[in-house]
């Protein structure tokens, strides 16, 4: 889908040749292309493109000579960045813009020419550039018949080449690399959650699993009911109760050297969610089908976990898979249940049902793997959205070294978030009178009591919770990120992994 390219821009012979210009504030055209600065000059000198973020022009080249492309797009870059993180943003931001103007031309063939930003590596420009193309690029169409839809004027581009730019070549490569991996993974990830209930199923993210792991030399285990039942994992078993269809926990395991350090990852599958006997509201319970984003970036994190098999850090995935139905059978608000390892739950909301699945899949992959840091990723509580709206993922975490790797790791990935505490306080409101913890905690802060039940099942290991409530769909409007889910934390995630041994 995406090359690099060692042939002259100018002789590039496909739809579309793309360049990337800074806002300067000058009336002078910052580009090394003498034909682009000339054929951009009056539109730069008007002010009608000057660079700005989000601004594009296109032209239709004059001669061949000039330029052997169907047409020449400059997209604006905004003022230059200091951080690396605002650079990529600015970077991604640009190249999704080259691809919505590609789409409504029906673009097929485009190549984007690298530019300079003496402010990050080479190998950052062309990841950032890439993943903002690939991200861009995104379209879920699969359940649309060309008989329904023949009159779809927009079609995204099929092949995307870059261009170096005058930066160092192997660099550009590595980075190219770096960025179609994360952004395909991230893309995977949308794909699981645009699926419909009925066809993403906890048996499909067991089969799914197993497909990572034959491909990229993963370990896989499967626990079905029975297992669980063995294993006490009243939690899983409880929320399931009320479906036709079995749970799973699957667990992807990527071993590098037993001597590394290990990092769990656990996601949240709720392959959907109708809020069980507690039931939602009908208006909008089409989207709870997303309620399994959160098991989707922990696959998406693994396709490139195990294609790139990192060095010094094993990674551990458990993503605990079910539905949460209103069957007959189906768990009740009041009734008790036995987690893993012997806590006992009051579930008073039987819709708080995300924190019963994850408990079972935090205290079994801790005993069973003993991992030095742990992650879980959910889209949990609709809490998060009123404090932080769809803008930033929420965080909470018992260690501040693991806090600040996941913060960094977002910024760098342009999926910000943002911690809130913990505390006793907050645990103090899940405390039962029948039972060892209850489910809810009350309307106050309900973000972090849910965190707060979970904390109960991670003992002392660093442990990190990702709230993605907000932002695993309706996520900030962006040029490479489409309506609907946005594939979050997988490359967050990768960033984390990527870094880890220098961090």
């Amino acid at each position: 889908m995406i090359k690099l390219s060692a042939k002259d821009p100018v002789r590039f012979t496909g739809d579309m040749l793309v360049y990337f210009l800074a806002e300067t504030g000058k009336k002078s055209v910052p580009c090394r292309e003498k034909a682009v600065c000339m054929a951009v000059k009056t539109a730069w000198k008007s002010g009608d493109f000057s660079g700005k973020s989000g601004q594009s022009y296109w032209f239709y080249p004059s001669s061949a000579k000039q330029f052997s492309a169907s047409r020449v797009l400059v997209v604006g870059l905004g003022k230059n960045k200091d951080s690396e993180a605002d650079c990529c943003e600015q970077l991604r931001l640009a190249a999704g813009t080259a691809v919505a103007v590609a789409a409504k031309l029906n673009v097929k063939t485009l190549m984007a020419v690298l530019p300079e930003k003496n402010q990050i590596a080479p190998s950052a420009i062309a990841s950032s550039i890439t993943e903002g193309l690939l991200l861009g690029n995104y379209v879920f169409d699969k359940y649309k018949t060309l008989q329904k839809n023949q009159d779809c004027t927009n079609e995204f581009p099929s092949e995307f080449f870059l261009h170096d730019g005058g930066l160092t070549h192997l660099q550009v490569r590595r980075g190219m690399n770096y960025g179609r991996r994360a952004a395909l993974a991230a893309c995977k990830a949308r794909d699981m959650a645009n699926e419909p209930g009925n066809s993403w199923t906890p048996a499909k993210f067991a089969e799914y699993g197993r497909e990572l792991a034959d491909k990229y030399a993963l370990k896989c285990k499967v626990l079905n009911r029975q297992a669980m039942v063995k294993l006490g994992m009243g939690g899983i078993l409880g929320v399931n109760q009320g479906s036709a269809l079995p749970p799973k926990l699957v667990i992807l395991h990527y071993l590098g050297n037993k001597k590394w350090p290990t990092l769990m990852l656990v996601g949240k599958g709720l392959t959907f969610d109708s809020g069980g006997i507690s039931l939602k509201p009908a208006t909008g319970m089409e989207d709870m089908k997303y309620d399994m984003c959160g098991g989707a970036a922990v696959f998406g994190a693994m396709q490139v976990i195990g294609s790139e098999r990192p060095k010094g850090i094993n990674v551990v995935a458990l993503v605990p898979a079910t539905e949460n139905l209103s069957g007959a059978a189906a768990i009740k608000p009041g009734d008790i249940i036995t987690h893993y390892g012997g806590t006992t739950s009051e579930v008073i909301n039987t819709d708080a049902e995300g924190r019963l699945i994850l408990a079972d899949a935090l205290a079994y992959g801790i005993d069973r793997y003993k991992p030095d840091a742990v992650v879980d990723l959910a889209t949990l509580t609709g809490a998060v959205i009123v404090g932080l709206g769809h803008h930033r993922t929420g965080l909470m975490a018992t260690d501040d070294k693991l806090a600040s790797r996941l913060m960094q790791a977002g910024e760098l990935a342009g999926e910000p978030l943002w911690r809130l505490p913990l505390g006793p306080e907050y645990s103090k409101q899940i405390e039962s009178k029948v039972a060892d913890i209850r489910n809810i905690g009350g309307k106050g802060g309900g973000t972090i009591t849910a965190a707060c039940y979970l904390q109960e099942f991670v003992g002392d290991t660093p442990w990190a919770h990702l709230d993605i409530a907000g932002t695993a769909w309706d996520f900030t409007e962006k040029s490479y990120v489409p309506k609907g889910p946005s594939g979050i934390a997988v490359r967050t995630l990768v960033n984390l992994v990527r870094n880890w041994k220098i961090s």
